[in-house]
C-alpha cells in the first residue's frame, strides 16, 4: 500500500470513530459522556488491539535487538532517522513563525549529513544546535485549530482528531517516504519502530507495573504532553518575542519516549485553553512519570544515550 493509501487508511478510521462514540454509566445509573475522550468503547478496544501487537511481536523484536546489536550501532540507528526527522522538523517550526529554531534545524540536518556520515553521528548537538521536534498536528495547534476529541490509531497508537489529520503532510514530510526500492523503505521503517521501542523498554515495564489503568494513564499523559508542548510553541512564537523555554530536545528525549501503538508521555504542562478548547487541549492531570509511554507506548523523537 503506497503512502497516500496508509493515510487514506487511517483518516477513514477518525472518520468511522463517529458511529464508535459511547457512554459511561455512572454508579447512579445516569449517562456520562468524557467530553475529552468520547469515543472510549473504540479508542479501549484499538488500545488492546494494539497492546497485543506490541505483547507478541514488537516487544519480544525491541527485546532481541536491544540485547544482540551493539549500543554503538543503535545510537547510528536512532541518529540517522532522526537527522531525517530534522527536514520535516524545520519546515514546522518556519510555519509556526519560529525562524530562528527552522534555520538551526536546517544547519545541524547539513552539518549531520555531512560531517556526520549521513547523520550516523550527531555532531549537530555538539556544535550548539539542539535537536526538536515539531509535526504539522503540533502547527495546526499554534494556529488555533482545536484538538477534537481523543483517538487511539490502529498501530500508531495516541492522537487526537486534528493530529489524525495532519497525519497525510507528516507522512509526506518525511524523506523516507520516497526512498527506493520499496523493500529498502519497509525494512528501514520496521527498524526504526524497533528500535524506538528499544528505547522504551524500561519507561513501558515500569508503566505495566505501577499504573492501575494504563488506557487512561497513557490518554491522559499523552493530552496533556501535546497540551504542553504547543503552549510552549505559542509562547515562544516569532523571534522578536523569544524567551527561554524548556524545548523539544528535553521534553522528546529518547528515554520518555517511543515509537508507540498506544503511547504518549507525560510531560505535565498544561496549554491555556481558549473557550473551544477548555475540554479538548487541557487534559486531566495524569500521574507524573518521568517518561513517555511507547504506544501501548512509543511517540516521536528526542536522545537517549545507547
Amino acid at each position: 500500500m503506497n503512502t497516500l493509501g496508509r493515510s487514506l487508511l487511517a483518516l477513514s478510521m477518525v472518520t468511522i470513530l463517529s458511529g464508535c462514540a459511547t457512554t459511561s454509566t455512572t454508579d447512579s445509573g445516569s449517562a456520562a459522556r468524557n467530553p475529552v475522550d468520547p469515543f472510549e468503547k473504540f479508542n479501549r478496544t484499538m488500545f488492546t488491539f494494539n497492546d497485543k501487537v506490541d505483547q507478541y511481536a514488537l516487544k519480544p523484536a525491541a527485546t532481541a535487538y536491544k540485547r544482540v546489536v551493539p549500543s554503538f550501532m543503535q545510537t547510528g540507528v536512532y541518529n540517522f532517522f532522526g537527522n531525517l526527522a530534522d527536514v520535516w522538523t524545520a519546515v514546522n517550526n518556519l510555519l509556526q513563525g519560529r525562524v530562528a529554531d527552522g534555520v538551526s534545524d536546517v544547519m545541524r540536518f547539513t552539518i549531520n549529513s555531512t560531517f556526520g556520515i549521513a547523520g550516523l553521528i550527531d555532531i549537530g548537538s555538539d556544535a550548539g544546535l539542539p535537536k526538536h521536534s515539531q509535526d504539522f498536528g503540533a502547527t495546526l495547534g499554534v494556529w488555533g485549530v482545536q484538538s477534537g476529541p481523543y483517538v487511539v490509531l490502529p498501530l500508531l497508537g495516541s492522537s487526537t482528531v486534528r493530529d489524525s489529520a495532519a497525519l497525510p503532510a507528516d507522512f509526506a514530510g518525511n524523506p523516507w517516504t520516497y526512498v527506493t526500492p520499496d523493500a529498502t523503505r519497509y525494512f528501514g521503517t520496521a527498524l526504526r519502530v524497533i528500535d524506538l521501542r528499544a528505547g522504551v523498554l524500561d519507561a513501558s515495564n515500569l508503566i505495566e507495573d505501577a499504573a492501575l489503568d494504563r488506557y487512561e494513564f497513557i490518554r491522559d499523559a499523552y493530552l496533556q504532553r501535546r497540551a504542553g508542548k504547543i503552549s510552549s510553541n505559542r509562547e515562544r512564537g516569532a523571534d522578536s518575542v523569544y524567551r527561554a523555554l524548556p524545548d523539544d530536545d528535553e521534553l522528546d528525549s529518547k528515554t520518555d519516549n517511543g515509537s508507540s501503538l498506544n503511547g504518549g508521555s507525560a510531560a505535565p504542562s498544561a496549554e491555556p485553553a481558549t473557550k473551544g478548547d477548555a475540554q479538548q487541549e487541557k487534559a486531566p492531570a495524569a500521574p507524573a512519570a518521568n517518561g513517555s509511554q511507547p504506544a501501548f507506548i512509543p511517540a516521536p523523537d528526542g536522545n537517549l544515550p545507547k
